[in-house]
C-alpha cells in the first residue's frame, strides 16, 4: 500500500490544540481558584486539556457516545486465548440484550450505547443498537498472511469516520470486542513502538504460563513474517484487526471535529497508536482513562507519554475503563466552570515570601 496516495484525500484534517494565549488564560483560571496551587493534581491538567480540545474557557460536555466496535480475528485458530473465538459473537448478543459491562457503566453514567459489527465472523441478526459495517467475517491468520488487504484497512478506517461523523454530543468514548484482539495489538504496538513481542504480549483473557509462552512465540513469527511492514498503513493492514482499525478511523474523525475522545485500555490504545502514526496532532484530543492489567499496556502509555486518570487493574475491555473515569472527566469540567475564585469570593490569595 502506497501511504502518501491516501492520507491526504482521506484522512481528516486535525489541528492540534496548542494556543499560547488561551492556555495562558486557562492557568490563570486555574491557578487563581480557591485552592494552593495545583491542589487538585491531575485534574488541573484535565481541565486544561479539554479547555484547549473546546478552545474555550468554560467547557461544555454535551451528549457523550460510547461506540463499541466487534471483530473477530484469524489468529485465534493458533490458540493465543483462552476463550473459543465464539466467545465475539455470544458477548456482542449479550450487549445488545443490555448484559454486559459496558451497558452497566453507560446507563449509569448517561451515555449512548452503539455496537458495530466490524468483521464478527458470523452474520449478526437486525438490532436498533447494531451498526452493520462487516469488512469480511474476521481477519486472516496473520501468522500465515496479512490480516487483510490494503482495501479492507482503509474501508475500516472510512468505516470509523463515518460512524462518528453521525454521532451527536462533543465526547466519544470507544471500546471493542473480539477473542484473540490482544494479539493484534500486541503486534501493532511491537512494531509500530519497537519494543520486543515478549515486553508488548501479555495474558489476554487469562492465560496460564505455558499458554503465555506459546502466545508469544506465535507473535514472535508473525512479527517476523510481516518485517516488511513498516510503513502505519502497511502496518495495519499486515497486523491489525478490523475493530482496531475502525477505532482508529473513529479517533481521527472525532478530532477532526473536536470531539473529547475517551481513551480505554490496551486495544484502544493500539488504535490510539496507528491513529497517532497517521496524524500525530490526534492525541491531542485524547484522555487516557486507565492503565490496565494487560501486561503491554503500561508501556503503550508511557510510549505515548500519557499520564492515565485510573489504574483499577482492568482486564475487561468493551470501554469500561473510558466510563469508569468519566466522573473525573465531568469534575475537571466543572471545578473551571463553577469554581470561585479568590477574588470572586473575597479569599485571600497566598502571601508573598
Amino acid at each position: 500500500m502506497n501511504a502518501p496516495d491516501f492520507l491526504p484525500s482521506r484522512l481528516p484534517a486535525i489541528e492540534p490544540t496548542a494556543n499560547a494565549s488561551l492556555e495562558a488564560r486557562l492557568r490563570h483560571k486555574i491557578d487563581h481558584k480557591t485552592k494552593p496551587l495545583g491542589a487538585l493534581g491531575r485534574l488541573e491538567s484535565l481541565a486544561l486539556q479539554l479547555g484547549l480540545i473546546q478552545q474555550n474557557e468554560n467547557i461544555t460536555l454535551r451528549e457523550p457516545q460510547m461506540v463499541v466496535f466487534a471483530a473477530d480475528h484469524g489468529i485465534a485458530a493458533e490458540g493465543v486465548s483462552a476463550y473459543p473465538q465464539a466467545v465475539t459473537v455470544q458477548m456482542v448478543g449479550n450487549m445488545l440484550a443490555g448484559g454486559a459491562a459496558i451497558n452497566v457503566f453507560a446507563r449509569q453514567h448517561g451515555f449512548a450505547l452503539q455496537v458495530v459489527d466490524a468483521g464478527v465472523a458470523a452474520d449478526l441478526p437486525a438490532h436498533p443498537q447494531l451498526l452493520q459495517h462487516k469488512i469480511a467475517h474476521g481477519t486472516r491468520n496473520i501468522r500465515q498472511e496479512p490480516a487483510m488487504t490494503p482495501t479492507q484497512a482503509q474501508a475500516a478506517l472510512q468505516a470509523g469516520m463515518s460512524i462518528v461523523k453521525n454521532l451527536p454530543g462533543n465526547v466519544v468514548a470507544f471500546g471493542e470486542m473480539g477473542i484473540a484482539n490482544t494479539s493484534a495489538a500486541a503486534l501493532l504496538f511491537a512494531r509500530l513502538a519497537g519494543v520486543s513481542v515478549d515486553d508488548a504480549t501479555g495474558r489476554g483473557t487469562g492465560l496460564d504460563d505455558t499458554q503465555l509462552t506459546h502466545k508469544r512465540q506465535v507473535l514472535a513469527a508473525a512479527l517476523e513474517r510481516h518485517a516488511g511492514a513498516t510503513q502505519p498503513l502497511d502496518v495495519l493492514a499486515a497486523l491489525g484487526g478490523f475493530e482496531i482499525a475502525m477505532m482508529a478511523g473513529a479517533m481521527l474523525q472525532a478530532a477532526s471535529e473536536r470531539r473529547v475522545v475517551l481513551v480505554d485500555g490496551f486495544i484502544a490504545g493500539a488504535a490510539a497508536l496507528v491513529a497517532r502514526a497517521l496524524s500525530p496532532s490526534v492525541q491531542d484530543y485524547m484522555v487516557f482513562c486507565h492503565q490496565g492489567d494487560e501486561h503491554g499496556h503500561r508501556l503503550l502509555l508511557v510510549h505515548l507519554k500519557a499520564q492515565p486518570l485510573l489504574a483499577l487493574d482492568l482486564r475487561l475491555g468493551e470501554g469500561t475503563g473510558a466510563l469508569l473515569a468519566w466522573p473525573l472527566v465531568q469534575s475537571a469540567a466543572n471545578f473551571l466552570n463553577e469554581m470561585a475564585s479568590f477574588e470572586s469570593a473575597g479569599v485571600s490569595g497566598k502571601e508573598s515570601a
